[in-house]
């Protein structure tokens, strides 16, 4: 009987060592193609009834509730693209009570959520004054349970908070450069094992503002297809040429290394300044891990250089929490550009950049979000520093240790259960951000509502952040959540995948996540 190890390979081709093992526990398994046809049915259907809706609104049967032009601007270049607008006035806007819900107390593994209610299909919400406490969170980023509000953890935090205050009110290069931040660039290099880091007070300008001072006209970026807006964003922005390979595949990434190398820049031919590969630790909407150690042969062979968004990698996976280069046991000295945020796995706010200290001592003058942006808040720098010091140990205890080991006992328990029971999922086996694959929007509409009733909060994500056939529920699991926690929302889970018919899956999972075998339907399809 063929197993699903073949089947991975088969699909992104055949890898080594290491590599080959940790690629073979993702799973990327295709849903039925009756789900396939119902899914884009029902945007068939929903499509239609907007264009109708769309016709009411002209002949001023309904009322139109969006931005218009005014008629004594029907001449300017319009503000408003009503085509453009399409989707979110007659889709997005249905179900968007599912989205931006407002949070009244700390985003831990229990949060509490204000009740809102809208009289007029979502246009305007307004809030009952009710609170729906102790939700089960499943949606934050809080990997390792750091955004808490324990005093005894938080002590260095408030004193520093009574120091330096609220806000530095200056950028770094004038008079904003404090003490604590240099403490945490170092405490970065040193927890990295890179020479050199530097810090920004945000995580999406981390990317966003740094990949155009290190490429420009004349460089190649190669880009994983699934790669995060901010990668794209500084890509764009940095006027480079921009070419996609398909994610994970290492043979569509090898076919451009060796046509950017072989043919040069288009018209003239001439070599590319630079050849840039973007990629990310763990992919946020997939859940799948780099296949790191594949694509640093291949940055080595080419002679290409490589930039690791570590997002939602950094603290989350690796026996010390040192991200996608402990768990695949490389040189970080490989990795040309590291970069990571302090968002998630960290409970704070902000990225870094590390690596050679030539690089840092470059983009310190020649990054826009060194040059123009506010310092980093000394309240949030002295956060990340105690958090990545319990990470290290360097603080006495071995409470970071602990939370790293109960993250990853979570996601396992977690993603074998969900197997087990036939739902669909996506991404690597280490990976604490776990996506559901739900298919037909009006079946993610009611999941979402769904689970709420029964006061667990969780992410729904749709086209456009999705292929359009892939809309899906992602899970982020977090070391704080308890054994309890867990097994309250699988309960739910399963009766709500029951009831809304969620649960697609034809491979059979054994109790043991790592046996199991596809079922002879699969194997004939």
């Amino acid at each position: 009987m063929t197993t699903q190890v073949s089947f991975y390979f088969s699909k992104n081709g055949p890898g080594t060592g290491v590599a080959s093992r940790q690629h073979r526990q993702e799973s990327f398994e295709q849903a039925p193609m009756y789900v396939a046809v119902m899914t884009y049915l029902g945007f068939g259907i929903v499509t239609l009834f907007g264009y109708f809706r769309d016709f009411l609104r002209a002949v001023g049967i309904e009322k139109c509730h969006l931005a218009q032009e005014r008629e004594e601007q029907k001449d300017f270049v319009p503000l408003y693209q009503d085509f453009e607008n399409f989707y979110t006035r007659n889709l997005y806007m249905r179900v968007r009570d599912n989205w931006n819900r407002p949070v009244c107390s700390l985003p831990g593994p229990v949060f509490d959520l204000m009740e809102r209610v809208s009289d007029d299909y979502n246009w305007t919400f307004r809030l009952t004054g009710k609170t729906i406490h102790n939700a089960i969170n499943m949606g934050s980023y809080n990997y390792l349970g750091f955004a808490e509000n324990n005093t005894d953890f938080l002590k260095t935090v408030a004193d520093k908070l009574c120091q330096y205050g609220v806000g530095v009110c200056s950028t770094r290069q004038e008079i904003g450069n404090l003490g604590i931040h240099e403490e945490l660039e170092q405490l970065v290099a040193s927890f990295l094992r890179v020479e050199s880091s530097m810090i920004f007070g945000m995580g999406f300008a981390t990317n966003s503002m740094n990949i155009p001072a290190l490429v420009g006209k004349g460089c190649l970026i190669l880009s994983d297809e699934v790669n995060h807006t901010s990668l794209i964003l500084g890509a764009r922005l940095s006027g480079a040429t921009i070419r996609v390979f398909k994610h994970n595949n290492m043979h569509s990434l090898e076919k451009m290394l060796s046509e950017a190398v072989c043919s040069g820049q288009p018209r003239t031919h001439r070599p590319w300044k630079k050849i840039l590969i973007m990629v990310e630790g763990i992919y946020s909407m997939e859940g799948s891990v780099v296949r790191l150690p594949e694509i640093i042969a291949l940055k080595k062979k080419y002679k290409a250089y490589l930039y690791l968004d570590e997002a939602h990698s950094i603290g989350a996976v690796g026996q010390t929490g040192r991200g996608v280069t402990e768990l695949f046991n490389v040189n970080p000295a490989d990795v040309d550009v590291m970069m990571g945020t302090f968002t998630k796995s960290f409970g704070a706010a902000g990225g870094y950049i590390a690596g050679k200290k030539e690089l840092v001592d470059y983009l310190r003058s020649h990054s826009h979000s060194a040059v123009y942006a506010s310092a980093m808040s000394p309240p949030v720098t002295e956060q990340i520093i105690r958090a990545m010091k319990c990470i290290m140990g360097n603080n006495g205890s071995t409470e970071g240790i602990r939370r790293i080991r109960q993250l990853a006992e979570n996601t396992r328990y977690f993603r074998a259960r969900l197997k087990e029971m036939g739902f669909i999922i996506y991404g690597n086996d280490d990976s604490p951000v776990v996506p559901i694959l739900l298919y037909m929007p009006g079946k993610v509409v009611a999941f979402a509502r769904e689970m709420l009733e029964r006061k667990i909060g969780v992410v729904v994500v749709g086209f456009p952040a999705t292929p359009i056939s892939e809309a899906r529920a992602r899970f982020c699991l977090s070391a704080a959540h308890t054994r309890a926690m867990l097994n309250q929302v699988l309960h739910h889970l399963n009766e709500v995948g029951d009831g809304l018919c969620l649960k697609f899956s034809r491979l059979k999972y054994s109790s043991c996540p790592d046996l199991h075998e596809e079922t002879d339907s699969e194997l004939g399809s």
